[in-house]
């Protein structure tokens, strides 16, 4: 049986995940209508196979699990981060990699880090897991999603080397 603590932390997960998408592509919408441009699109499918692989992991192998305290800290930590790179994006972050004519964002943890983002990814793809007791999950998946980022890292990169940095994502 489901401990209620894990189920809360899946259901958290899940419709987290799900509201990010809903965001990222009105955001999406938002930003091509107004002429921007998609970049290297083709590794978009691996992400999302790979973040739904990682949650159904999750759901699977944490059906019962008891929550680890410390672990569910520092995820709350990372949350905190979220928060404040959605906020300091705004309506230009997004879950692929969108072009604009318009200067690169600065501000936030931008300022100190050129991809906060997916400093966050990573961290979290290790951390949910942890917080389950699963140490395989976050091995696996973190190596995977190491594999899936240095794509995306590289397509991004080379796609806003001509703006004068790398993205704000």
């Amino acid at each position: 049986m489901m401990s209620f603590g894990a189920g809360l932390f899946l259901a958290f997960l899940v419709v987290q995940r799900l509201s990010e998408l809903v965001i990222a592509r009105r955001n999406t919408a938002r930003l091509m209508t107004a002429g921007a441009q998609e970049v290297a699109p083709g590794h978009y499918p691996l992400i999302v196979a790979l973040h739904t692989a990682w949650i159904v992991s999750l759901i699977v192998f944490g059906y019962g699990a008891a929550i680890h305290p410390v672990w569910l800290g520092l995820f709350a930590l990372l949350q905190v981060l979220r928060v404040w790179i959605l906020a300091t994006l705004g309506a230009r972050w997004t879950t692929r990699i969108i072009v604009t004519q318009t200067p690169l964002v600065v501000a936030g943890p931008y300022r100190w880090v050129r991809h906060p983002n997916y400093l966050l990814v990573i961290a979290e793809i290790f951390v949910a897991p942890m917080v389950l007791g699963l140490w395989q999950v976050a091995l696996i998946f973190s190596v995977l999603n190491a594999l899936v980022l240095s794509i995306r890292i590289r397509a991004e990169n080379a796609a806003l080397r001509p703006l004068g940095g790398a993205a704000p994502n």
